[in-house]
């Protein structure tokens, strides 16, 4: 994985190489072993690299190919591809290195915006193609790897963080996008692609390519589509917990052979990170590290899960890392995770990521994570709330999960940034779009492909790459979702959520973590909300810059004042840490 940037200009003059520089300081530490940089024409191109795959300078970036006009930047990793290149190879074509970024580029030499259908990995990377004038974005298909624009009439900037954006150019428009606020208090902090919270910044939208000619005209383009339709043949239940068992098994083996480093895993404590542990064990991994993170007891919530990843650990002989963060050490390195963040996050484990990954960077490069199971195999409690619900249409979605109805939005926000329920209608339109069996089938496949996509995923990327450490996360592998997108409900939703993972994991994990009740990353400090940490969170409501921005409603921020602990949305956030979790973020970012 790495970082890149990049500028293309629609007038005639050259791209600033200051510019892109300003650009690659900001996604330094994405790629902390060795950048580079390439301008033709109009066109300028930049990168940080983190060498996963064929250490050497063969697989330096950006990648030329001056024969076929052809410049590529590429983030992320491509676990198909020693095939991909067998078969470019028997087409003719000729490697100098031996990892998969030069596969991307011939693979677009041999079937241009096509070679996508055959990319099997996560993704974002960009090329120029010299001949034609164009420059190609493109983004993996349920949005693992980030990659973030601005786009005017004299010129497209992109990068894999907004940071990188609003470093290389002031006049870049800050204004709040209204839609994108209405997205992020009803969805916790989920603004699906292409919006962004600053109006002058957008995302490619996962599983989409974007073309951009010097003329300045654009075209975009879905190249792949997630169906929800039950298999022609019925299958029994075992035939489910073998086919989903063979399908995790290949995806976690593939994520760590295609390195030419070591991977080790981020162990919860859960069924989901302690399968990964499992299958890499069964597979003769040796010597495998696992980490895990804990934090300090409240009184109504345990901060850790240790004696459960301590047994999956044990169980497995792996060589374990236990990390506990004490409660004082938490609120100092709390701005410091948000400076890292592309976009504001609510979710109470982002600054948990973060100081795990600065840990865990001092040992190994890679680790395999297991976020997604939930959205993929039906884990969490609203999934059977809004599969029973007698609701219609979007009314049985946004009942269970938004963090806000529309009427509390209205009264959260000032009047300035008041629309119509935008959420809603995205929403409804987005579970219309999907090709399904049953309503719960639409809800996961629009989890998967949108709303896991800036929520625990952009977490995980943001909040490791923030040390240079890549995350694999083999529970959004392509087969695998297909496959569980198919499966009915009943596989997923008894024992109180993902039931084909548990039966995996029945004889094959420890009885007590099989056994246990879902439970959600403790971070208890940021749910219930008191002492300094409230204090805090007043100082940044209460500051010159909030009070400029005139952001929220003042009367809705003294009823969350009075009592924090008693306005919990319906996913248990803190609508109190919402408010000041956003307004930290523009300050450290736009003010």
């Amino acid at each position: 994985m790495c970082g890149i940037c990049g500028e293309l200009r629609f007038d005639n003059t050259s791209p600033g190489q200051a510019r892109i520089e300003r650009m690659k300081t900001k996604l330094a530490q994405r790629g902390p072993d060795s950048e580079g940089s390439y301008f033709d024409g109009a066109v300028g191109l930049g990168h940080r690299r983190l060498a996963i795959i064929d250490l050497s300078s063969k697989a330096a970036q950006p990648m030329v190919d001056e024969s076929a006009g052809l410049a590529l930047v590429f983030n992320g990793t491509i676990y198909n591809y020693p095939e991909l290149r067998a078969e470019l190879q028997d087409k003719g074509h000729q490697f100098k290195s031996s990892g998969d970024t030069e596969v991307i580029l011939r693979a677009y030499a041999e079937w241009g915006v096509d070679c996508l259908q055959r990319l099997h990995g996560m993704f974002a990377f960009a090329i120029w193609d010299g001949r034609k004038q164009e420059l190609l974005l493109a983004r993996d298909r349920v949005g693992i790897k980030p990659l973030y624009f601005s786009h005017t009439g004299e010129r497209l900037l992109f990068a894999s963080n907004t940071q990188a954006l609003l470093h290389a150019d002031d006049n870049i428009d800050k204004e709040i996008d209204t839609v994108a606020l209405h997205n992020l208090f009803s969805l916790h902090a989920v603004v699906p692609a292409p919006h962004t919270i600053l109006k002058g910044i957008r995302k490619v939208k996962p599983a989409h390519y974007m073309v951009f000619r010097q003329d300045g005209s654009v075209k975009e383009k879905r190249y792949w589509s997630l169906t929800a339709k039950r298999p022609d043949k019925k299958l029994t239940e075992q035939d489910w917990i073998s086919a989903v068992r063979a399908a995790l098994k290949k995806s976690v083996e593939r994520r760590v052979k295609i390195a030419d480093v070591p991977v080790g895993v981020l162990l919860s404590g859960g069924i989901d990170s302690s399968l990964l542990v499992g299958l890499l064990a069964e597979a003769g991994q040796k010597n495998l590290k696992t980490f895990s993170v804990g934090f300090e007891d409240q009184p109504e919530e345990k901060g850790n899960e240790f004696e459960y990843s301590d047994a999956v650990a044990e169980h497995f002989n792996t060589e374990h890392h236990r990390f506990m963060v004490p409660n004082d050490q938490v609120l100092p390195r709390l701005s410091e995770a948000f400076s890292h963040m592309a976009e504001p996050m609510f979710a109470q484990d982002a600054v948990a990521f973060y100081l795990l990954s600065e840990v865990v960077s001092k040992e190994v490069k890679v680790v395999q994570s297991g976020q997604g199971a939930d959205e993929v195999f039906g884990g969490y409690f609203w999934y059977p709330q809004m599969h029973e619900s007698s609701l219609e249409g979007v009314k049985r979605f946004s009942e269970y999960y938004f963090d806000r109805d529309h009427e509390e939005y209205l009264e959260t926000v000032d009047s300035r940034f008041h629309c119509e329920d935008v959420t809603a209608k995205m929403m409804a339109e987005l579970l219309d779009e999907v090709d399904a069996d049953e309503y719960l089938d639409r809800v996961l496949a629009v989890d998967v492909t949108t709303l896991i996509v800036d929520d625990p995923v952009k977490r995980v990327d943001n909040m490791t790459m923030a040390w240079g450490l890549e995350a694999r996360v083999p529970f959004l592998d392509q087969e695998l979702i297909e496959l569980a997108a198919s499966m009915p409900p009943e596989m997923k939703l008894p024992n109180g959520g993902k039931h084909v993972l548990k039966e995996i994991s029945r004889g094959f994990l420890p009885d007590s973590v099989v056994n246990r009740s879902k439970a959600y990353f403790p971070m208890p400090a940021l749910k219930y909300v008191r002492g300094e940490y409230l204090d805090f969170m007043k100082k940044i409501l209460f500051s010159d810059a909030a009070k400029k921005r005139r952001l929220y409603n003042p009367a809705y921020v003294e009823k969350l004042l009075k009592n924090p602990d008693a306005y919990l949305t319906r996913l248990q956030g803190s609508k109190l840490w919402h408010l000041a979790a956003l307004e930290l973020w523009l300050q450290q970012n736009i003010d």
